[in-house]
């Protein structure tokens, strides 16, 4: 018996790098959506942060390696401004961007086991770029 979930898939993008790809005509953001040059379909976006260095203090929350959205850090009280955040006695580095929503299609293949969800997401932005 084949089981099969059609989940979306979540892929946090830099922001350095989504700007780098509208400068090279690439992607364009429009109404908080990725829209892909050449392509009819377009992906929500939410901003977000990529947990990358702990600064001082103590990783509590667990945030570290983790991505959080704008609002996720409002609930958490984390204080962001560019690169850093802050949450209680806590300092990290982090790296803004969003995370983009892609859903799978009707037709979607079957992947073979030993790719995951994430790496073929990638692989579907990197092919379209």
């Amino acid at each position: 018996m084949n089981f099969c979930f059609n989940i979306g898939v979540n892929l946090f993008l830099p922001e350095e790098q989504m700007e780098a790809w509208a400068l090279e005509e690439k992607v364009d953001l429009k109404d908080r959506r990725l829209v892909i040059a050449g392509e009819p379909q377009s992906f929500p976006l939410v901003s977000a942060v990529y947990f990358e260095k702990l600064d001082s203090g103590e990783d509590e929350q667990a945030l570290l390696g983790r991505v959080k959205t704008t609002a996720q850090l409002v609930e958490l009280k984390v204080e962001q401004m560019g690169e850093s955040a802050i949450i209680g006695e806590t300092a990290y580095r982090v790296q803004p961007g969003y995370v983009i929503t892609v859903e799978p299609s009707m037709k979607a293949e079957p992947k073979p086991p030993s790719i995951s969800e994430a790496d073929l997401l990638a692989a579907f932005i990197l092919d379209k770029l």
